[in-house]
């Protein structure tokens, strides 16, 4: 798929990873509706390509959110690309958690895309070629500790990904699952960063991941998976999850300790 002949939807727009796909659509070529819950942050984004962005301030969670986005879809003409990187995690033991919090993060991450994506694939199935992109995580392939909500989620996030594909497979409509490792974004809380900076944990900027997103695109992909050696370990799991499990329980005490300071916010994207 070319840039310059997408006409793209991005959920998730003004957050670190959607702000960088944003930006590198944009600079592809590419017609984009950019669906934040704060639109404001895409402002910059707007003054410097006027004919290209169109931003729509909606809230993915509630059916009246949804249907504006689709809305707002038919008014552009279609749309051949939709990426669905809306999500938020919290950084916290299971035990931590409020049972709002673990709807919430499900509601996001699982169900609004499931949602969307269903009611926007009649739009996407009359276009000649047209591609789901979804962003997931590395934690959507090796459940770690002190992220179990938010790995059951983006596990939830990856086997729809890989389902929908086969149920489209003699369709016009491809799907693409993204697998990032840990991203420099707002989306990591300070007890989250302190963790992967004690751990020495490898992290990417979201221009590196929009990059990597991109070529993928361009290149028709089915999946990516970023990093290494995060990449080995996911084959790991996989085949081996015993090993894993001694290698994380080791990092347990480090985990119980940040956790312990996790601030009781919000982190979206």
């Amino acid at each position: 798929m070319r840039l310059p002949e997408c006409r793209a939807l991005l959920t998730g727009a003004s957050g670190g990873i959607g702000l960088a796909l944003a930006e590198q659509l944009c600079a592809g070529g590419a017609q984009l509706l950019a669906v934040s819950r704060h639109v404001q942050g895409l402002e910059a984004l707007q003054q410097r390509y006027p004919k290209q962005v169109r931003s729509l301030a909606a809230d993915l969670t509630t059916t009246a959110g949804r249907q504006a986005v689709i809305e707002a879809a038919r008014a552009m003409g279609g749309l051949n690309l939709l990426i669905n990187a809306a999500g938020t995690n919290r950084f916290a033991l299971l035990e931590q958690l409020e049972e709002q919090q673990i709807a919430d993060m499900f509601e996001l991450n699982v169900v609004a895309t499931l949602q969307l994506t269903r009611a926007l694939l009649p739009i996407l199935r009359q276009q000649r070629h047209a591609l789901v992109v979804n962003v997931g995580s590395i934690y959507g392939s090796i459940g770690y500790p002190g992220y179990a909500t938010y790995c059951a989620s983006k596990f939830a996030l990856r086997g729809f990904s890989e389902a929908l594909r086969r149920e489209l497979a003699d369709t016009s409509v491809g799907v693409l699952y993204v697998a990032p490792r840990a991203t420099r974004t707002s989306m990591n809380s300070s007890a989250a960063m302190a963790l992967n900076e004690a751990l020495k944990a490898a992290t990417d900027s979201p221009e590196q991941v929009a990059g990597a997103v991109m070529a993928a695109i361009e290149k028709n992909l089915n999946e990516i998976y970023l990093g290494w050696p995060e990449k080995f370990f996911v084959r790991l799991n996989g085949m081996l999850p015993g090993l894993v499990d001694r290698a994380l329980r080791k990092q347990l005490p480090l985990i119980r300790h940040f956790s312990a300071h996790t601030p009781d916010k919000e982190t979206t994207r």
